[in-house]
């Protein structure tokens, strides 16, 4: 057994700005005791600005504490009085201000404080590591590295880790492993160079748009419209995510680009275009001073028309010709039609890849060891879906390469240097089979075999990355049984957004049974997000339309069936989760022996939200679940929660969260790296075999809340609707839902069974779904994907 070189308990984080603040969350969220340190308060309490930065968390969105009561896990501290307090720190991160000489004083600072096995580690952004080195005792150097976090750093997965040249490359591992799994990230090594690999090339790609925004004299709105999903890339586009980053801090990112790269072929663009400049001298600085590019005056979004420098409503968009070539799904022919187009949007979006692709090249064997390395930086730091290298081999490598190389000798290119020889050696991409490539090895390198990547069965895929997909023992048009040569099975959805269906109902009673033949144990895992949107509400309303009301209470009772197959089965079944599970999904995950669930799983029972109840057994299994909880026999307390939670549809923001509101069990495991997740499933779903594992002994005395606890949460019930905060249906829904978590018209404290459950779940949800209101609020989610409040 491997055992990693750097054991990490407790961190210090050095720094309570937005950034380290955000760390010290998310190292709770991950149960690492840690202490955030910041500058003694010049009035209050000496830790007081801390103290506030812990406090201001719970304000932040996104949120970065998957559930809020973590902010009392980190202890508040200062330089003056708990320096002490680093000796039992196994790492240190540094995140203050981007100033070398305050970085180098703290170090200087700190460095008698320092246990001999700690590891320290700097979140610049872009400063040098070996520089910052120097202020270390010789003693440390070895223990000292970048360790750049993506703002937020709790959804952005990206860390790049930046060795000095004497890092010990064995506590660099431990280091890299402790990111991976316990934090959940995706790292990536960079080299010490400016912006290191992440800013380095998301930089230059805003500023080649701003450079080519004003070269076509195009608005702002039109850029957005056509470099956001369009290409592959978020919402936000370029002049949203600068306003989100902060005018102010783009500017000094540039800054630090024009200072330390002035041999740069493409140094002169490495300047602040001047309307730049004017919207931080107005104080614009973006999103945090509430106008930038672009600003919302009511509910208008306006945006700076940099002719007249004065807002108007942001309404422009893509072409009819930009639009059209958009749409072509095969990217040889879109990047053709880019550079063939007249369109002033074409030319635009094609000059902006052509430099992108023509700088990333050149710049590669400066930043990094291969091109994968580029293409994760950039896919998990900015969201793209596909980095530079990856869009350039999907377009065909060859011809483009040939394209960029004419428009250089044209001088239509931001820069006349020449692209690196191995760009045209006959390859037709940077990533295959056997790896990515490697400018100073001079061939492709396959991905790290490090023991911490073994955890990975699907690691996040390069363009042309195939991985075994595993045997298919059984599958129908709703699921897929397979296996990776081992005794565990796996059941994967087929239908869109892992809906279910009949096929889905009626498949995985299948799975079951063959599993039960052929395997120990068996896991429910999807090969991409989500776990499951829910039941398919248009096959379902189809039957109701057309008069089927038998046909329709047959298909919930299936589905109520297929929650118990899984609840029952005789070997366990394990439910991975990660992203949405609604609904359905929620309910399949509750009747599993155990989930596994990634910190971003967002679960919840949401049927109310259409006008429905939970019908899967959800309902059942809040009240099971408070019965054999309660104290006393008292189960209300729990009841009102679980009603709460499912009458609201409520959605945990987290796994930490889902454990609160009783959709995930104290006992169900939560993985930080999606990436893992199936691996942690099947170990889990081995051990439970292993140990002997047998289904529940049938639940038959199920002591309810009855027509008291109704009543009660009636009452509740009539003064929302007097106070107008819940409509005449919500009442209707919800007095439903207290009827079935109570048990119905029993008096409180009776005793029923699962059966007399379900049934009162199946009964209320066909009745429901024949409703007028129901049915016009899920034709109105499924044509809007909205909820609707009549």
């Amino acid at each position: 057994m491997n055992h990693s070189p750097l054991r990490i308990r407790k961190v210090a984080v050095l720094g309570a700005g937005v950034m380290g603040a955000q760390i010290a969350a998310h190292l709770v969220n991950a149960d690492v005791e840690t202490i955030l340190f910041d500058l003694p308060a010049r009035e209050g309490p000496k830790s007081g600005i801390a103290i506030k930065a812990i406090a201001n968390l719970g304000k932040l969105s996104p949120a970065p504490l998957a559930e809020k009561s973590r902010a009392s896990a980190i202890t508040p501290a200062n330089y003056d009085e708990h320096l002490d307090l680093l000796k039992g720190c196994d790492l240190i991160i540094e995140a203050i201000a981007e100033r070398l000489d305050w970085k180098l004083d703290l170090y200087k600072k700190i460095a008698p404080h320092v246990s001999d096995s700690a590891f320290v580690a700097s979140n610049t952004s872009g400063l040098s590591i070996n520089a910052l080195a120097e202020a270390l005792p010789a003693a440390m150097r070895p223990r000292f590295s970048g360790i750049h976090f993506f703002n937020p750093p709790r959804y952005m997965h990206l860390v790049e880790l930046i060795p000095d040249h004497q890092t010990d490359p064995a506590l660099l591992s431990g280091l890299e492993a402790f990111l991976t799994t316990t934090l959940g990230k995706g790292v990536v090594h960079a080299r010490d160079t400016p912006n290191f690999i992440g800013n380095r090339i998301g930089v230059f790609s805003i500023l080649a748009t701003m450079h080519h925004t004003e070269q076509f004299k195009l608005g702002f709105d039109v850029v957005d419209a056509i470099t956001g999903p369009a290409i592959g890339r978020p919402k936000s586009a370029t002049y949203r995510t600068s306003d989100v980053v902060g005018l102010d801090t783009m500017a000094h990112v540039i800054k630090t680009m024009d200072d330390t790269l002035p041999n740069d072929p493409w140094h002169k663009y490495y300047k602040a275009p001047a309307w730049l400049n004017a919207l931080i001298e107005k104080g614009a600085l973006g999103q945090k001073s509430g106008a930038g590019f672009f600003r919302k005056v009511g509910k208008e979004i306006q945006v700076l028309d940099l002719t007249s420098q004065e807002y108007r409503p942001a309404s422009e968009g893509a072409s009819e010709e930009m639009g059209k070539i958009l749409g072509i799904r095969n990217p040889a022919e879109k990047f053709a039609a880019l550079r063939a187009s007249s369109d002033s949007q074409a030319q635009f979006l094609w000059a902006m890849f052509r430099d992108l692709f023509h700088y990333t090249a050149y710049h590669l064997g400066d930043i990094a060891d291969t091109a994968r390395h580029v293409d994760l930086a950039i896919r998990w730091g900015y969201g793209w879906k596909l980095g530079p290298f990856e869009t350039w081999q999907a377009a065909g490598w060859k011809q483009v390469a040939e394209w960029i190389a004419e428009d250089i000798a044209a001088g239509k290119a931001m820069s006349d240097a020449p692209l690196p020889a191995w760009v045209s050696d006959g390859r037709d991409g940077v990533h295959g089979k056997d790896g990515s490539y490697s400018p100073s090895l001079g061939r492709n390198v396959p991905r790290s075999d490090a023991a911490v990547y073994q955890r990975q069965l699907f690691p996040d895929p390069l363009l042309g990355e195939t991985f075994d997909t595993g045997t298919t023992v059984w599958e129908n048009e709703g699921v897929r049984l397979w296996h990776l040569g081992d005794d565990i099975g796996i059941v994967s959805f087929k239908t869109k957004m892992n809906t279910v269906n009949d096929a889905v109902l009626d498949g995985l009673q299948r799975c079951v049974e063959e599993c039960e033949k052929q395997f120990k144990a068996m896991v429910i895992w999807q090969t991409s997000e989500p776990f499951s949107a829910g039941a398919d509400l248009k096959g379902a309303m189809g039957l109701i339309k057309e008069g089927k009301i038998k046909e329709f209470e047959a298909m919930v009772a299936n589905f109520q069936a297929t929650s118990m197959r899984i609840k029952y089965s005789l070997i366990p079944v394990v439910s991975a989760v990660r992203g949405m599970a609604f609904g359905g999904g929620c309910e399949f995950q509750m009747h599993s022996a155990r989930t596994v669930a990634a910190l971003e799983s967002y679960i919840g029972l949401v049927e109310a939200g259409v006008g429905l109840l939970p019908a899967g057994g959800g309902l059942k299994e809040f009240a099971l679940r408070a019965a054999r909880d309660s104290v006393d026999g008292d189960a209300f307390n729990m009841i009102k929660k679980s009603f709460e939670a499912a009458a609201m549809a409520k959605v945990s923001t987290s796994a930490l969260e889902a454990k609160q509101l009783g959709l995930l069990r104290a006992d169900d495991v939560i993985v930080f790296n999606s990436f893992e997740l199936l691996y942690v499933a099947k170990k889990v779903a081995a051990s439970l075999a292993e140990t002997g594992w047998r289904p529940p002994l049938p639940a038959r005395d199920i002591a309810v809340a009855g027509d008291v606890g109704t009543a009660s949460i009636k009452m509740m019930l009539v003064n929302m609707l007097e106070g107008r905060f819940i409509s005449p249906h919500d009442f209707e829904v919800g007095s439903r839902i207290a009827d079935t978590l109570c048990g119905g018209s029993v008096e409180r404290g009776s005793q029923v069974d699962e059966a007399w459950l379900l049934d009162l779940e199946r009964r209320h949800f066909v009745e429901l779904a024949q409703m007028p209101k129901t049915q016009e609020r899920i034709m109105h989610t499924l044509t809007t994907g909205k909820p609707l409040r009549n």
